[in-house]
């Protein structure tokens, strides 16, 4: 949904270019303020199939490991986004 938002924003940015040269700096402004992001929500999903975050820089088998399910359960990065019912987990104690 991410990447939906950013390359619509971003073509709309392109083709008021044609308008007005002076337009092309909001789209390097906003290419600029939404790279971190980018990054970020990559790198997450690098994680949710339990690889490192540096397989973003291999293009087409980040494109591959983007298109695949994550890995079941908890990895090295954290629990699993998808895993377990949070709603029967309600009310239990953990102090043992």
């Amino acid at each position: 949904m991410f990447i939906l938002f950013y390359l619509n924003i971003y073509y709309g940015l392109i083709a008021l270019t044609f308008v007005s040269s002076y337009l092309a700096f909001l789209s390097i402004i906003f290419s600029i303020a939404l790279l971190i992001p980018s990054l970020a929500v990559a790198i997450r999903r690098m994680h949710d199939v339990d690889k490192s975050g540096w397989f973003v820089l291999i293009p087409i088998y980040n494109l591959i490991l983007a298109c695949t399910e994550g890995s079941k359960g908890p990895n090295q990065y954290g629990v699993d986004p998808k895993g377990g019912d949070e709603l029967s987990d309600i009310g239990k104690d953990d102090l043992v």
